[in-house]
């Protein structure tokens, strides 16, 4: 067993957990629990899940057939956990064990502001719930005791949750995720398309997505997300809706978002906003939570959005086609779909937006520059 006041490595943590009877784990990756991740897959034991809530769900099937898996999930997500966690495992007395990631805690100005509301009620939303939760820090890291005693909560078909902080399980060395045909980074991309996008409203999800544009060429028609992952293009059709047809909406959108919230995509099909581009940059990883698989491989994101109602759907694999792929979306009615394969980013990430203004500020100066550009609004 780890000793008490060191860190416990993701060998040993995946060994326990495994020793405990949980022989599988799924979940959505956050940087906390990189290691266990990692560890788990190798051994082709995680199942990568599309959102948190699809994880307990997935957790809770196996649970049918009297198999225990794990669930792994940053606290920003608990919200789509959080449905059936109380309409399925607690209306059933399906017992689950959840590691969620303590992101905003116990300092919410150390970590990025997305996090910090949901840092500080964590624990009392997991109370109010009448869900039993323990911690597990670096100094207070006795994973077998902490199993042990969730064993009592799991005997009676109740949920137990064990909330990590920072630093309190280590890392392993990061895999491959296997080859996709790319043609270049994210940021290449970027970079290329930048001069067709200059005057247009640029919806950019969470992760290096944001950081990336941010860091090219800030400026006030970009809404950089930080949180909210999967929501990008359903702000895009939002905003698209209330805008004239004149008016292109671009969302720049990632792998893992899409696939966290993909119904969306057919609610774009359903609405079919003419003025809405949808740029999908697929690296085949959560990047910024350690370059983690998503399951993007075996998704044909092309036929998905053509089958959802995009009026056109295209993928790929050069800049300059990127380029004439984005010119034509641009000039004809959508909505469209522009996926593109890129290979994952190396070396130190650029500074989030936040870093030179607040979350509020960038609102504000986004819907201050829509305002001055847009013609009479058309709620439709």
């Amino acid at each position: 067993m780890a000793g008490v006041g060191a860190v416990i490595d993701a060998d040993r943590f995946c060994t326990q957990l495994i020793a405990h009877g949980f022989t599988s784990a799924t979940g959505v990756p956050c940087s906390y629990l990189a290691g266990p991740i990692e560890w788990l897959s190798r051994e082709e034991r995680y199942v990568p899940a599309a959102n948190e809530g699809t994880a307990l769900a997935i957790a809770a099937g196996a649970a049918l057939a009297g198999s225990r898996t794990a669930v792994f999930a940053q606290n920003s997500g608990l919200g789509n956990l959080i449905n059936p966690l109380a309409s399925l495992q607690m209306t059933y007395d399906i017992a689950t064990l959840v590691f969620v990631s303590l992101r905003g805690w116990p300092d919410p100005s150390q970590d990025e502001p997305q996090h910090a509301l949901m840092g500080q009620v964590t624990g009392r939303l997991l109370d109010a719930l009448g869900a039993a939760r323990w911690l597990l820090t670096a100094e207070a890291n006795d994973l077998d005791g902490i199993l042990d005693e969730a064993e009592g909560e799991l005997a009676h078909g109740r949920p137990a949750f064990v909330l990590v902080e920072k630093g309190a399980i280590g890392g392993v060395v990061k895999g491959e995720n296997g080859d996709l045909p790319v043609c270049e980074t994210r940021a290449g991309v970027l970079r290329a398309i930048q001069p067709d996008l200059r005057e247009l409203p640029i919806i950019s999800t969470t992760g290096y997505t944001s950081r990336e544009l941010f860091s090219m060429r800030d400026a006030d028609n970009h809404f950089y997300m930080q949180g909210s992952m999967g929501h990008a293009v359903a702000i895009g059709l939002g905003l698209s809706r209330t805008l004239s047809d004149a008016q292109p909406v671009v969302v720049l959108d990632g792998d893992g978002a899409a696939l966290m919230h993909l119904g969306t995509m057919s609610t774009i099909g359903s609405t079919a906003p003419a003025n809405l581009v949808h740029i999908l940059f697929d690296n085949g990883s959560y990047e910024s939570t350690g370059s983690q698989a998503t399951s993007s491989s075996t998704t044909d994101f092309v036929q998905i959005g053509l089958a959802c109602g995009y009026r056109t759907a295209r993928e790929c694999s050069e800049v300059p086609d990127v380029r004439s792929a984005l010119r034509m979306m641009l000039a004809t009615p959508g909505p469209h779909l522009l996926v593109v394969r890129v290979a994952s980013s190396h070396g130190t990430a650029p500074p989030r937006a936040t870093s030179a203004m607040s979350a509020p500020e960038i609102h504000r100066r986004f819907r201050t520059w829509v305002s001055s550009r847009a013609e009479e609004p058309c709620p439709r």
